[in-house]
């Protein structure tokens, strides 16, 4: 993970991490409401409503798991889909490749990434086709069993129902699953102003990130296959994620889906990383579609924000990270903002 730029973090005017972000109070009063016995694991009330509750969302049959991490989320859909023996397409910048420590591999017992490149972290058609075709169809080779991207990507970009839509249908064509990892997947619908499935499309597997987004612990893995969560159940249980207690896991999703609170907090996030576009201009290294922004800033001017109180993360020698979350304050957005204008 790329450094804060050295010393104890002090949380003046945070942009570090939606990650860093405060749970909301909606949550901790479900997570609170759920503190009464019940049945053990995935059997307690809640947990048995989460098919039906993203089914409602999706609007169509799902099978709906929760997981503790992101990185289980993703770990336990692909294993659903890839073989030892297989590959998984995906962008060189996307999670599953670069901070997951090795996570992919573990989970699927040594299958393999295989990577397609593409601006902003967006996978294209062509990369993805490109990668296949270089695969010789023998034993000899790692054969793809599916592709996997990010919405919204690692730079902060969002693809269109039109791009899904083109990368869903060459993954059929070759026979591939499609998977998607949706940690700031709220944040890519809010931007869109589409539906959950819009955004989505037809993927197999989604990993809906919560905890980025107002949640807690608690991350849900939607099957739009259903037929895949068996095996997850399995799966889970041997990772050690089913967790004894479950119904605290399913009352953080629940409570983030009512009212469409997951999309109130992705528009809040969405609105202040938006102010600090205005300000940023043409120091921006990618769009501003969802709630991440990347900036050019020489190490003098990074160090110059932080002494106005930003804190952020570095990325790479000449560059800054701001991430925004639900529950940033819009005059400290404007000022990061007014800060980096003046730069």
């Amino acid at each position: 993970m790329p450094e804060t730029g050295g010393g104890a973090i002090a949380f003046h005017m945070q942009f570090l991490s939606d990650n860093s972000a405060r749970v909301h109070p909606k949550v901790w009063e479900a997570m609170q409401a759920a503190d009464a016995p019940d049945t053990p694991y995935d059997g307690d009330a809640l947990s048995t409503r989460l098919d039906d509750a993203f089914g409602a969302v999706f609007g169509r049959e799902v099978a709906v798991l929760w997981a503790a991490t992101g990185t289980a989320a993703n770990c336990l859909a692909l294993a659903t889909m890839v073989e030892p023996h297989g590959g998984v397409v995906c962008h060189p910048d996307s999670h599953i490749e670069v901070d997951e420590c090795g996570a992919p591999g573990f989970y699927l017992h040594g299958a393999k990434l295989l990577l397609a490149g593409g601006e902003h972290a967006r996978l294209t058609v062509d990369s993805v086709t490109d990668v296949l075709d270089a695969i010789r169809d023998d034993v000899h080779r790692v054969q793809a069993h599916a592709l996997s991207l990010t919405q919204a990507t690692e730079d902060g970009c969002v693809y269109r129902p039109d791009d899904l839509a083109a990368l869903t249908a060459l993954a059929r064509k070759r026979g591939l699953k499609t998977h998607m990892d949706g940690a700031r997947f709220a944040n890519a619908a809010a931007f869109l102003g589409l539906s959950a499935a819009e955004t989505c499309g037809d993927m197999d597997a989604l990993s809906f990130g919560f905890i980025k987004n107002g949640g807690m612990s608690a991350e849900a893995v939607v099957f739009l296959d259903p037929s895949l969560a068996d095996v997850a159940r399995w799966r889970r249980k041997r990772a050690g994620h089913l967790q004894s207690k479950g119904r605290f896991m399913a009352a953080q999703l629940l409570a983030m889906l009512d009212g469409d609170l997951w999309l109130e907090n992705a528009r809040a996030a969405n609105a202040a990383a938006a102010h600090i576009a205005d300000g940023a201009g043409d120091r921006l290294l990618h769009p501003v579609e969802a709630n991440e922004l990347f900036c050019r800033c020489s190490p003098a001017e990074r160090d110059a924000l932080r002494a106005r109180g930003f804190v952020f993360y570095d990325w790479g020698p000449d560059a800054a990270r701001f991430v925004t979350a639900w529950d940033a304050r819009e005059d400290d957005a404007a000022a990061l903002g007014k800060a980096i204008a003046s730069l």
